[in-house]
């Protein structure tokens, strides 16, 4: 055998090797996430259920490791921190309000990944199935459990990204009407209209049954908008908001800010904006948020940050105090109760 033949077989050997260490090591990753670890969050008996009323209470994506990773889980709003009941439900994005939940689903196929919307009622029960055109991101209920809104990446995974695109839709789950997409609505900014041809929105946030506050990003740029549901219009409100929510009281609204001098994979603050006053300030939290915040209460603001890990973090919404971790291992809380 010849030296260059020698070193052929050789360097065919090395990727060989490598090949398989790379298929054990993934293998290994993908295992380790179907067994408890230890130190993990205790499991507690009883129902998790969607139903207003009765002890408060938070329903979450649970994310331990273990046979109950991704499923909804149960805590006492007062001990997050304590034992978990578990659904059998398992969701990738969720939300939840007077007893109805919108779960976003994954299914891993023979050939491809496939994503559906879960329509709860308040036993976990599915009362529709929506077929999704691309990957789970965001999603929200009206305060009346009648509408369901969520927003799915078709073109990217990341609003960090230079290109992305968005498909935002919403239900009304007491009639099965659905609106696929909010680019089939008129857009008027500055009372004029607006046609970008580059449009996405993401980030529903529910007024009322016929009204919401959303993201438009188009241009480079992001503003916050006011729609209706009944006539398929939205009105520009400000600039550089992106994920919008809602407080309970209906006068405040969290959401993320991209700041300059940032990294550019880490753009974001999380700030509240007054609705009366116009004004905004941010939070204590000075890492990067890139989710749409819950509102626990009309006080306090609930967030995941991804490249932290897989925990949830509260801090107050007036901007004082500190940030601190709300409960491990979970993502896309509801306070139901």
């Amino acid at each position: 055998m010849t030296n260059r033949n020698k070193l052929l077989v050789l360097l065919a050997s090395v990727l060989v090797l490598a090949s398989v260490a790379g298929v054990v090591g993934w293998s290994y990753q993908a295992d380790r996430k179907n067994h408890v670890q230890a130190g993990g969050p205790a499991a507690g008996a009883g129902t998790v259920s969607l139903a207003p009323g009765g002890p408060p209470r938070i329903v979450f994506r649970s994310l331990e490791y273990g046979p109950h990773r991704d499923e909804l889980s149960s805590v006492p709003a007062g001990v997050p921190v304590g034992p978990r009941t578990y659904s059998g439900v398992k969701c990738m994005r969720f939300y939840a309000a007077a007893g109805t939940g919108i779960c976003l689903q994954s299914k891993m196929g023979a050939m491809q990944e496939t994503y559906t919307a879960l329509v709860l009622d308040s036993s976990l029960h599915v009362t529709r199935r929506i077929p999704l055109a691309g990957i789970p991101n965001r999603s929200r209920v009206s305060p009346s459990g009648h509408m369901a809104a969520w927003t799915v990446f078709v073109g990217g995974d990341g609003y960090a990204q230079k290109t992305f695109s968005t498909r935002t839709s919403i239900l009304d789950t007491r009639t099965g009407a659905l609106q696929p997409s909010l680019e089939e609505y008129a857009v008027t900014k500055d009372g004029k209209p607006l046609h970008p041809v580059d449009a996405n929105f993401w980030g529903v946030t529910f007024i009322d049954d016929k009204h919401f506050y959303a993201t438009l990003g188009t241009g480079g740029q992001t503003y916050l908008i006011h729609g209706d549901v009944t006539t398929k219009t939205a009105t520009t409100v400000r600039t550089n908001v992106e994920c919008p929510s809602l407080s309970p009281d209906g006068t405040k609204i969290a959401f993320k800010k991209r700041v300059p001098g940032l990294p550019k994979n880490l753009p974001w603050r999380l700030y509240v904006l007054d609705l009366e006053t116009m004004q905004e300030h941010p939070v204590a939290e000075t890492r990067s948020v890139d989710d749409q915040a819950v509102w626990s209460d009309d006080n306090n603001l609930a967030y995941s940050l991804p490249d932290y890990g897989a925990d949830l973090y509260t801090v107050p919404a007036d901007g004082s105090g500190t940030a601190r971790v709300l409960a491990h291992d979970a993502l896309a809380p509801a306070w139901i109760g």
